[in-house]
This record gives C-alpha cells, sequence and structure tokens, in this order.
C-alpha cells in the first residue's frame, strides 16, 4: 500500500471511529484510533501515516510526534471534504 492509500484508509478509519462535528470535520483522539484493532491491522506505522496526512492538510492535530500513553487524549481532526461549491473557478 502506498502513502496516498494510506491516507485514504486513515480517513475513512477516522470517520469510522470519530464524531462528525457541524462544519464537516471528524474528531478522534490518538488513544481511540491507536488501541483500535482494526486500525492495528492495517497501519503497520499508524503515526507515519498520520504524520503525511498532516503533511497533505488532510488533518490537523498538535504537536509533532504523538506516543501511546503520553498523547491518548490528542484530538486528530480529519478536515471535511472539499465539494464543487467550495472550489472557486477563476476566468
Amino acid at each position: 500500500m502506498n502513502v496516498e492509500e494510506e491516507v485514504g484508509r486513515l480517513k475513512e478509519e477516522i470517520k469510522r471511529l470519530g464524531k462528525p462535528q457541524g462544519d464537516g470535520s471528524y474528531k478522534v483522539t490518538f488513544g481511540v484510533l491507536f488501541n483500535d484493532d482494526r486500525c492495528a491491522n492495517i497501519f503497520e506505522a499508524l503515526v507515519g501515516t498520520l504524520r503525511a496526512a498532516k503533511k497533505r492538510k488532510v488533518l490537523t492535530y498538535d504537536g509533532e510526534l504523538l506516543l501511546q500513553g503520553v498523547h491518548d487524549n490528542v484530538e486528530i481532526v480529519l478536515k471535511p471534504e472539499a465539494t464543487s461549491s467550495d472550489v472557486s473557478v477563476k476566468s
């Protein structure tokens, strides 16, 4: 699985485990993601996938490196999907 595929799978898992927000985003804590059996089976390096998704501006969270136990309560926010009405076309 390449990085783009992993980021796509991560988005699916955050939607499955997270709580939808009014703006279309989803919130989940690092501990919930890290301790989920399905995520453990999908992602060999969850922290690396999170960092790749953050770099691509797909999601946000405080800090750079998340560690189990220490950062279990850090909220990860999956940004809302851009829709065609969100994209402005310049002539």
